[in-house]
């Protein structure tokens, strides 16, 4: 099967939070079999490999968002349309991993010295599981893993950190009428946020990174709630953030405001993720992206390679059809130069 029938097939699994990822799974497993691949581990991921030593990697997520209520098009069968393919996961990332399928059929392994491992992996879009998961079972990985993620033909070599927080503030409950018998968590919530937004403005944003296309660290508060009723003291509030960092350097100064900002609030405080960015220049290329991947639990000797436009997460997302073609073509370039 050609790469556009592959993610056809692909698009009619529903895998929003993995639902149907073991019958994902079992058709990946078949197509990979029928090429010589053996399976090394299967459970919630699925590892194959050809051949005994490997000089590459590619890896993949099985996994996608949900696809709200606003589409025009069933989400599960892919349409195409003036050279578009639309579906869900086209471009995030079941187009990755459709061209992957279709290039090493197109490979005779046979003429070359090593193989190759391929990983699929469950809960990227949520809780990044399935990659340490991964990174538990496997005592090594390739010289150079590929992830598919959309890049729109253009091989990346970088991306930014990702922090993420949840804080929550505890207050005293009391009638609106006498506020002074209650302590509010929606205000120290606020004066957290004031606190930490003018020491983002004045001291984090100011710092920059050439190597990425928004060279400063980002932050951005995207949900808060709080609060029973318009006519009470609030005695609980909660807000989640999340900063995309350029360096160790930006994350240690949000580590020791936070913390001080804990202590003066009396904030609980969750970390929910901290990696690190990354950027591994090379001939190849010197471009990052501003999204997290999987590359940034590995980082080392890792590429970003996928299918465009980048409409990942968006309404009716879809990809070119010629970008999955040339995806296909670049996927097969690199694994006869690099197992050849």
């Amino acid at each position: 099967m050609v790469g556009k029938e592959i993610l056809r097939n692909l698009v009619r699994f529903n895998t929003v939070k993995d639902k149907e990822n073991a019958q994902m799974i079992s058709y990946i497993e078949k197509i990979l079999r029928e090429q010589g691949f053996q399976t090394d581990y299967k459970g919630r991921n699925l590892v194959m490999s050809i051949k005994k030593e490997w000089n590459l990697g590619f890896l993949g997520h099985m996994d996608t968002v949900e696809p709200g209520n606003q589409w025009k098009m069933n989400p599960f069968e892919m349409q195409e349309k003036n050279g578009k393919l639309y579906g869900l996961g086209v471009c995030d990332m079941k187009g990755g991993i459709a061209a992957m399928l279709t290039a090493v059929s197109q490979v005779n392994f046979g003429n070359l010295r090593k193989g190759m491992k391929l990983y699929f992996t469950y809960d990227e879009e949520i809780g990044f599981s399935g990659i340490r998961d991964a990174i538990r079972q496997e005592k090594t990985f390739p010289d150079t893993m590929i992830f598919g993620e959309p890049t729109n033909n253009e091989i990346m070599v970088g991306s930014k950190g990702l922090m993420e927080y949840q804080i929550s503030f505890k207050g005293v409950k009391a009638h609106s009428s006498t506020p002074e018998k209650g302590k509010s968590a929606i205000r120290s919530a606020i004066g957290f946020m004031n606190e930490l937004q003018e020491f983002y403005e004045l001291d984090i944003k100011k710092e920059q990174n050439a190597n990425f296309e928004i060279p400063y660290t980002t932050m951005n508060i995207g949900k808060i709630q709080g609060g029973s009723a318009i006519n009470s003291v609030p005695d609980f509030c909660e807000f989640w953030v999340d900063f995309r960092t350029i360096d160790v350097k930006a994350e240690e100064k949000i580590v020791q405001e936070i913390a001080v900002l804990k202590e003066k609030y009396g904030a609980d405080v969750q970390n929910l993720n901290r990696l690190s960015a990354f950027f591994n220049p090379s001939e190849i290329s010197k471009k990052t992206c501003n999204f997290i991947t999987e590359a940034s639990f590995l980082k080392k000797n890792c590429l970003i390679l996928g299918a465009g436009p980048v409409t990942a997460h968006e309404v009716d997302e879809y990809i070119e059809e010629k970008s999955l073609e040339r995806l296909v073509e670049q996927y097969r370039e690199l694994i006869e130069k690099m197992c050849g």
